[in-house]
């Protein structure tokens, strides 16, 4: 059975752009999935540490026949791949950033993986790039994106810059 997974994709440190889009070739390339679409790249201001870099930002659309907690670990050993070492503090620079935020309309709470993602409907980072995927996408427990994207504030919005760094030719 094939379910929709939507990923949160981010990098402040290094060639930020190229890093997104290996990211991106990487998701596609996983066993019993595809990449079915990708936002563009949003430069934000970082969030929880804000003493760092601006991150890009954007999201993707998988296809998956792989069970959440498998999509979860697949995730993890792609930022480790691309550079990732997770030590220091929680929100802090890093090359790669793969957050599992929504899988089909389920709900998850383990000590492993939570779903939907717990902070999704705070951060303007998620939801400007979802809401131009995906505006009617309906976060489980939460309500759709764009009623949720006009819950933030008009100056968290706005935060989220657009960029000319298109990631749909990632393949190319």
């Amino acid at each position: 059975m094939t379910s929709i997974a939507w990923v949160g994709l981010g990098s402040n440190q290094g060639d930020s752009a190229t890093l997104l889009k290996r990211a991106l070739q990487a998701l596609d390339g996983l066993p019993r999935t595809g990449l079915d679409q990708a936002s563009a790249a949003y430069r934000t201001p970082p969030w929880g540490v804000t003493d760092q870099p601006d991150f890009l930002n954007a999201v993707a659309r998988l296809s998956t026949e792989l069970a959440p907690e498998a999509l979860l670990s697949a995730l993890l050993e792609i930022e480790s791949d691309l550079g990732r070492v997770r030590e220091g503090h929680r929100w802090g620079p890093r090359p790669i950033d793969l957050d599992l935020l929504v899988f089909d309309h389920q709900v998850i709470d383990t000590p492993e993986l939570s779903l939907p993602h717990p902070r999704l409907h705070e951060r303007a980072f998620v939801l400007v790039p979802l809401h131009a995927l995906a505006p009617e996408l309906v976060i489980p427990g939460r309500g759709p994106v764009t009623g949720l994207l006009e819950q933030l504030s008009p100056e968290d919005r706005r935060a989220v810059r657009a960029t000319d760094i298109e990631l749909n030719d990632r393949l190319d």
